[in-house]
């Protein structure tokens, strides 16, 4: 169960899982803690700790894991810059090392690199009761919908066959929706790319004709976004976002 705060840090509870170890490793870090005295803090004080596993990580790149010894094998983790692997009941310890190891090599934003993190720890074997879920939180100041929340990606996949492939589906899914438009990805609907912007306001029931005057055709096209949820891509009148284009292109 992961938990993580803008600023401060993130925790990732496992196998007798203990939940307070989340707020309260929060709280412990946001009070200037490293992620090794929050571990320490977090399992000293619990009667249980030995049936435990955690992981932190801290504003400053710090990062520890605790595995408690009556954990059932193979329990174990590893830490460096930045990211803390662990986990319990896997078929081997290659599971965490390829975790770690491609989130070291991989390329991109943080969602990117700790999915192929987990793409590459269930090539290596995984749980060795096989798979069933798999879920991604992300932290940004202000980088939640809206700006007024610090929750980036917020996604969960509680029981699928394929959970870390389903994973990256609808990852893919709040990108298209949530993404930020880059200033080369701003088109102007004009020309070819106005013919076909027309079409799929047909084919989506928002206009009606061939001869569309250019405010009914913009109208049209700004409901269109607020009511596909596009909003966070909507451009200034005129104009729109390169993947909102390809999604319409795509539609039936």
């Amino acid at each position: 169960m992961p938990w993580a705060r803008a600023g401060v840090g993130a925790v990732a509870t496992q196998a007798m899982a203990n939940y307070n170890y989340g707020p309260h490793g929060l709280e412990l870090m946001a009070r200037g803690k490293t992620a090794d005295e929050t571990v320490e803090g977090l399992t000293f004080a619990d009667e249980d700790r030995e049936h435990r596993q955690v992981g932190a990580v801290d504003a400053r790149g710090q990062a520890a894991t605790f595995t408690g010894s009556e954990c059932f094998e193979w329990a174990g983790g590893v830490t460096g810059e930045y990211y803390a692997a662990q986990g319990n009941i896997l078929v081997g310890g290659e599971t965490v090392e390829a975790m770690a190891r491609t989130y070291t090599e991989t390329q991109g934003d943080l969602a990117t690199r700790l999915l192929s993190a987990l793409d590459a720890g269930q090539a290596a074997g995984g749980d060795s009761r096989g798979k069933q879920s798999a879920a991604l939180l992300v932290v940004q100041k202000g980088g939640g919908y809206g700006g007024d929340n610090d929750r980036a990606v917020d996604l969960r996949v509680d029981d699928h066959p394929d959970p870390i492939k389903e994973l990256m589906r609808i990852r893919d899914l709040h990108t298209l929706y949530f993404g930020e438009t880059r200033p080369e990805d701003v088109v102007v609907v004009d020309g070819a790319v106005r013919r076909e912007v027309a079409d799929a306001l047909r084919r989506s029931g928002y206009v009606q004709g061939q001869d569309i005057e250019d405010d009914d055709l913009f109208d049209a096209l700004s409901a269109y976004i607020r009511t596909e949820n596009f909003e966070e891509r909507e451009q200034r009148r005129g104009y729109l976002d390169r993947a909102v284009l390809e999604y319409m292109k795509g539609q039936s």
